[in-house]
């Protein structure tokens, strides 16, 4: 048996999602991918049983670190601004430092290719999440809400902001740039939407 080496390990999942956010999920192969990632086809099953085992461990590690960096710092006792505002500024840093994370979750978040796991860290967020909130409300801090109204008007900004950074266009095809200063003016209208 084969002593497994956590470098190819690592060197495997970052060439695996560079090649599934830049070919879609049908670029990914596991003879393309022993090429990129410069190992024999038979080191990736080393690692992983299949393609959709690669693929769904990809996606439960990548939801995992977006999570636990999303709740850095973060408490779901927080105040509620300073609370949205740690959550968009995590979030944010989160998409600066793992790009390509981000854009393999959003290609494969839906995808009929993932199955669900049981996820510690997902417990912790989801509860998290929900605790801020109904905090806020009991604190009269925001209004009560239907869940997804709620989480639109909270994030639906952001995620537009960071999609025409992302782009580095606006939908008119301007040139875009998100700045600390553009962000903080969103947010404040945001909180300003969501008051009581």
């Amino acid at each position: 048996m084969r002593v497994k080496d956590e470098n190819k390990a690592t060197i495997i999942r970052q060439k695996a999602i560079e090649m599934i956010v830049h070919e879609g999920f049908d670029g990914l192969s596991m003879h393309k991918l022993a090429k990129a990632a410069n190992i024999s086809v038979s080191t990736i099953y080393i690692y992983f049983k299949n393609r959709e085992h690669l693929l769904n461990q990809l996606f439960a590690e990548t939801v995992d670190l977006f999570m636990k960096t999303t709740l850095n710092g973060f408490s779901p006792d927080m105040d509620f601004a300073a609370g949205l505002s740690r959550q968009w500024h995590n979030r944010y840093q989160y998409i600066q430092e793992y790009p390509l994370h981000y854009f393999f979750l959003e290609q494969f978040r839906n995808s009929p290719l993932i199955k669900k796991q049981d996820s510690l860290q997902e417990d912790l967020f989801r509860e998290a999440m929900t605790r801020f909130v109904s905090n806020a409300v009991e604190k009269k801090q925001v209004l009560q809400l239907p869940p997804e109204v709620f989480w639109a008007l909270a994030y639906g900004p952001f995620y537009t902001l960071v999609k025409f950074h992302l782009d580095n266009a606006t939908m008119s095809g301007t040139p875009f740039s998100l700045s600390d200063e553009k962000l903080e003016i969103a947010l404040q209208r945001v909180l300003k939407s969501l008051q009581p």
